[in-house]
């Protein structure tokens, strides 16, 4: 699935040939196509340095390894780079991305810039834990067994109930005037 780009690789491309090749300024284009000069710069800097495919719209999000991280935060104190000094150098979209891996290094150190795991989490990760041994199940085993089982299905029973009683009750409000 591509991501939803904001402005196509042709508008792209025509604004920068207008500010490079026409001599145009960045903010009168900037202004005629209704775009911040900021951006417009950043594509001028991007085309500049890789040319047509640096227009071209990014598949996917990138993940970045922890040693790239940290040497890119190494990069920019040594060299006392710009955010976007930085961000054209290694190839990353946004000053946002550097900007927050900086505030996790300086928050959790090297941890922090290791990649989390994305989403919810399972909630149900409860499974019974299984008998490593064959032998048969004592009698007293399997009553609590059945006990878990019934209480499970009482339960079960019991919310069933309680939508059935719910769903009544919606129906008894729109029946009455």
């Amino acid at each position: 699935m591509e991501r939803k780009v904001k402005y196509n690789y042709e508008f792209k491309l025509r604004c920068v040939e207008e500010v490079l090749k026409k001599h145009q300024s960045i903010n009168s284009v900037s202004i005629q196509n209704g775009l911040d000069p900021t951006g417009l710069n950043r594509w001028i800097s991007v085309y500049i340095k890789f040319g047509n495919e640096g227009l071209l719209p990014r598949k996917k999000n990138q993940k970045y390894s922890v040693n790239f991280k940290l040497k890119v935060l190494q990069t920019i104190q040594k060299n006392s780079l710009s955010l976007n000094e930085a961000c054209l150098k290694f190839n990353i979209p946004t000053n946002s991305t550097i900007i927050s891996w900086r505030r996790k290094y300086i928050e959790e150190g090297l941890s922090g810039l290791e990649l989390k795991p994305k989403g919810r989490p399972r909630s149900m990760n409860f499974k019974r834990k299984q008998r490593k041994t064959d032998k048969p199940l004592t009698r007293e085993e399997e009553l609590l067994k059945e006990l878990e089982y019934l209480r499970a299905e009482n339960e079960i029973l019991k919310k069933f109930n309680a939508l059935v009683q719910a769903e009544q009750a919606n129906q008894n409000k729109r029946l009455k005037p």
